[in-house]
């Protein structure tokens, strides 16, 4: 009797964890299918476009490439994966839809990025005197090949730039040439960790939800299951 009752303990245990890690780390499933679907057509949504300056309501940011906002922040592609940012895909092959700077701040490459720039906000504008960053990624094809502008090489530190500066063109670079992403930009909004520098970008903690910042539904747990367009 007693290793019935463990066992049907240890049964309902397992279904309970199953039941959290589908509802709480699986990607939106509806958000999902919709996706999926444009990726076959992308011509087949135009409602679904967000464009490039766009700004939604009085948020602060500019919107910095034209495409669908894929996925969201705290969405989940795999359990005990969070998504730190937002992902806009422009439907387009590689090195064609233009990517800008969503606010004024000062960029920085590091000599090893090939498809990133990071932009440090020193006054942040939804809570003034704390600084933060702006992490703009994927702007490379899948060998590496970068499409950040020229005007930023590798190795710029701390120059000023203006909202609506061009900073390159979306790409799908991941690190493997064999497993390249979607062509996109991925751009996250990054704590400081508060002795002047960016925290590392790839935990969602060190992250703040983008969505007071463009003025969207960019937060999975608020928004679970629709694409996010300007209303």
């Amino acid at each position: 009797m007693h290793k019935k009752f463990v066992l049907i303990a240890f049964l309902v245990a397992l279904v309970t964890a199953g039941a959290y890690l589908y509802f709480t780390l699986r990607p939106s499933s509806k958000r999902a299918v919709q996706v999926f679907n444009w990726f076959r057509d992308p011509s087949s949504r135009p409602e679904l476009m967000m464009e490039t300056g766009t700004r939604c309501g009085g948020a602060p940011f500019i919107f910095p490439t034209r495409g669908l906002i894929g996925f969201i922040w705290d969405d989940s592609f795999r359990p005990g994966h969070r998504h730190q940012g937002i992902d806009i895909f422009g439907g387009t092959d590689v090195g064609i839809t233009p990517v800008n700077m969503a606010y004024p701040g000062y960029l920085t490459r590091l000599s090893d990025w090939k498809s990133t720039v990071i932009i440090r906000v020193p006054d942040d504008p939804l809570q003034p005197g704390r600084q933060v960053w702006v992490y703009y990624t994927h702007m490379a094809d899948s060998n590496g090949n970068s499409y950040v502008s020229s005007a930023f090489p590798p190795g710029t530190s701390e120059v000023y730039v203006e909202a609506g500066t061009f900073l390159g063109y979306q790409g799908n670079y991941s690190g493997d040439p064999n497993n390249p992403t979607g062509v996109h930009l991925h751009i996250s909004i990054v704590k400081d960790d508060g002795f002047g520098h960016f925290l590392n970008e790839l935990e969602i903690d060190n992250t703040y939800d983008p969505s007071p910042y463009l003025g969207l539904p960019l937060n999975a747990h608020v928004n679970p299951d629709t694409i996010p367009v300007c209303q």
